[in-house]
């Protein structure tokens, strides 16, 4: 049970789990636009969110030196470098203008963790600008990444999925800033510590209302992608009214960062 654990945690910890999630909605975009070689943007966005988010969440620990090399870390390093053999790998056999693109999202993931000016905080600290910051990159990297790749015109229902899929991001953030409102500096401004949990819980509830309607403008509507909306949207609203300061880390950096990866599930099932 203790290795079950501590491999549980790991691929957690090294940002495995949040990679399939990205991974999950490239294919996502690669179905709903019939993308037939999706599997190069995918890998690329699977390796570079390990990397990504293994950056982010060590780098000022690690330049601070307050973080010791324990063996998970060891790990976790190894695993980072690995991904980023591989991503730097797929990277080159992106479009010239996809490359282009990435190298955007690059920018502002450095901008998000290293401080750009001298006696400026980063990105990450300033205040309410994060969750925005996030949810843009995954919007990018998941969808326009893999459209702009495979040349794909950028229709009206392109602009319904990037609308529908940073609705949902944005919610799930919110369900991270509820959890991590007690460790979270004040001075960051996030939602829940600016309107309160309840006023972040019904912003949230009503997005996920929003996420649902706008299905109604999808040229192509279906009772099958309106009912895997509905199912997406429903699992999304049990979290956030469920999430609480006391809820353990396999709450959201399990469970909730599933969703992406049962949304394209019930897609694969039922689509």
């Amino acid at each position: 049970m203790q290795i079950l654990k501590r491999f549980l945690d790991f691929y957690i910890n090294g940002s495995i789990h949040v990679a399939l999630s990205v991974y999950a909605l490239v294919c996502m975009t690669g179905y709903l636009f019939e993308i037939t070689l999706i599997q190069i943007p995918a890998l690329f966005a699977f390796f570079g969110t390990i990397v990504a988010y293994n950056f982010v969440k060590y780098d000022a620990l690690a330049r601070t030196q307050k973080l010791q090399m324990r063996t998970e870390l060891k790990a976790i390093t190894i695993l980072s470098l690995l991904s980023f053999i591989a991503a730097g790998y797929y990277f080159f056999q992106l479009s010239k203008t996809t490359k282009m693109i990435a190298f955007v999202f690059l920018i502002l993931t450095l901008l998000y963790t290293l401080p750009f000016f001298p006696n400026q905080k980063n990105a990450r600290n300033w205040a309410g600008v994060k969750i925005y910051i996030v949810a843009l990159c995954w919007v990018g990297v998941t969808l326009f990444l893999p459209i702009i790749h495979s040349g794909i015109s950028i229709t009206t229902d392109v602009y319904l999925v990037t609308f529908q899929r940073f609705i949902l991001i944005f919610v799930l953030i919110l369900i991270f800033e509820i959890i991590d409102l007690k460790v979270d500096d004040p001075n960051l401004k996030t939602v829940p510590q600016q309107i309160g949990v309840k006023r972040t819980k019904m912003i949230g509830s009503g997005l996920l209302l929003v996420f649902l309607l706008l299905e109604i403008f999808v040229a192509h509507l279906c009772a099958k992608s309106l009912l895997m909306k509905v199912c997406i949207a429903g699992s999304t609203l049990l979290f956030l009214l469920f999430s609480n300061e006391k809820r353990s880390q396999y709450y959201s950096s399990f469970w909730v960062e599933s969703i992406p990866i049962f949304w394209f599930v019930l897609l694969m099932v039922f689509g």
